[in-house]
Formats: C-alpha cells, sequence, structure tokens
C-alpha cells in the first residue's frame, strides 16, 4: 500500500495535474520537534572556573539570597536573543556578525555550566520562580540553537519571516521531492541498522551541505537564498530523525 502511495506521488510529481507539486511538499515535510533538555536530576556539579558574567551574577545572586539579606538585587541585563545566553561559544552573536555554523560540543559544555548554575534547587524559595524562568529560556535557546534546523527558523524569525509557512509554499524542486520519495522507501526497506549506515552517511552530508549554504547567506544577508535552503534543511533533518527512530516494519512518518 505504502509503495502505492509513493509510486503515486512519483507521477504526480514528474506529470502535476489537479495536485500540485507544492500539495506534494507539504505531504512529505513535517516540522521538526526537539525535546527540551532538562537537567533537574542530572545532579551536575558547578565546579568549573571562569565563570561568564551570567555565571558569576546567578552565584552572588544565589549567595546573598542565602545569607538572609533583604537587599533587592541589582539591575541585571536580560539576554535579549538565545545567542546572548552563550557568551563564551557565540561571542560575536548571530550572523552576519557572527557564523552560522556552532561548534555543537562548546555549545553544550556551555549549557550545562550555565543550567548547573541557574538551576532552581541552588536558589532559596523566594528566588525559585525567576530561577526556572531563567533556566526554561536557557533550555529554550540551547534547544534551538544546537538544532541546525532550528536555528535557521529562528534566525529568519528575527527577520520578521514565516518560515514554516513559506517553506510550505515554496516547495517547487520536483528533483528534491523525488530524492526524499526515494530516501523515504529506503529506509522503510531496510532489514536492520547495518542498512542504514550509508544512507546516514549520505544525509548527514545533506545537512553540511546545507549549513555551508545557509552560513553563506546569512553571512551576505541573503535572505532568499536563506528562505530555499532551508526547505532542504527542513527534509534532510526530517529523514536524519527518521533514520534515527527506525524500527524495523515501521512506517516512515514524513507526513505534514
Amino acid at each position: 500500500m505504502r509503495s502505492s502511495t509513493l509510486r503515486q506521488a512519483r507521477k504526480i510529481i514528474r506529470n502535476p495535474g489537479v495536485e500540485t507539486r507544492q500539495d506534494i511538499g507539504s505531504r512529505f515535510v513535517q516540522r521538526s520537534t526537539l525535546p527540551t533538555t532538562c537537567l533537574r536530576c542530572s545532579g551536575i556539579s558547578p565546579g568549573y572556573s571562569n565563570y561568564s558574567r551570567f555565571q558569576r551574577r546567578w552565584q552572588t545572586s544565589a549567595r546573598t539570597s542565602q545569607t538572609g539579606s533583604n537587599i533587592p538585587p541589582k539591575a541585571e541585563t536580560v539576554p535579549q536573543t538565545h545567542y546572548e545566553f552563550f557568551p563564551k561559544t557565540l561571542p560575536q552573536g548571530p550572523p552576519p556578525s557572527g557564523p552560522f555554523r556552532i561548534d555543537a560540543r562548546e555549545l553544550r559544555k556551555e549549557f550545562l555550566q550555565l543550567q548547573a548554575v541557574a538551576h532552581p534547587d541552588r536558589h532559596p524559595t523566594h528566588l525559585k520562580s525567576r530561577a526556572e524562568g531563567t533556566s526554561a529560556r536557557i533550555n529554550e535557546a540551547y534547544k534551538t540553537l544546537q538544532n541546525p534546523l532550528l536555528r535557521t527558523q529562528y534566525l529568519l524569525s528575527m527577520k520578521g519571516i514565516d518560515v514554516a509557512e513559506d517553506e510550505t509554499l515554496k516547495v517547487e524542486d520536483p528533483e528534491l521531492l523525488m530524492e526524499v520519495l526515494d530516501t523515504q522507501e529506503e529506509i522503510e526497506n531496510a532489514q536492520n541498522e547495518e542498512d542504514l549506515i550509508d544512507m546516514k552517511k549520505i544525509n548527514d552530508e545533506r545537512i553540511a551541505k546545507s549549513e555551508e549554504i545557509l552560513d553563506g547567506a546569512f553571512r551576505e544577508e541573503n535572505i532568499t537564498l536563506a528562505k530555499e535552503e532551508a526547505v532542504r534543511m527542513r527534509y534532510w533533518v526530517n529523514i536524519k530523525e527518521s533514520l534515527d527512530a527506525w524500527e524495523k516494519g515501521k512506517p516512515v512518518a514524513l507526513v505534514h
């Protein structure tokens, strides 16, 4: 049944009639959703040196509160973008001043340091609510920046662009759709995880290529190119999620 559906989709892509290529594209695209990282039970020790200004601010706030002082904390500069939460990893900020590509290992390292300091359990009762809000914002910033698709959507949203809507409307590349359909069928026909090795390698190369194109597009502030490449990135990330979640006989859900 699924193979029949794929053949029908290919036929429509090659000879679009009642159903347009955009319609087919919207069928086989889904929004990427990744779980927010939670560290409430991680037991991470904050034994780090050279904290950033943000980290030192939280340490000072916690120590002052624990002494029972009623003196309110000084006014603090609240990060306005996700990038401002990670001054060590992303000192130049978002593109075009900073690069699109991010060192995932360094970003995670700084994320863990921030959470170790901002975790609500490290603060007295009357400051827990503020700490919970800050911890949630750090989680959201990390979740967004560590994923190239979510990062792309976030950067375009800073330009006032609704990427999800634009992507669906502009899926017009028949070769792209055929490649997605072929990959979907290959994943469904896989018999074991060894069959996925080459597919994962190829798809990682697709994502890397998209990141390279997006890096140049954002650096040159070519928003049109960035939007077009975001379409491809969205497909590749969805395929990656399907490969990572593969189970024998399990249908591949690339449907919107």
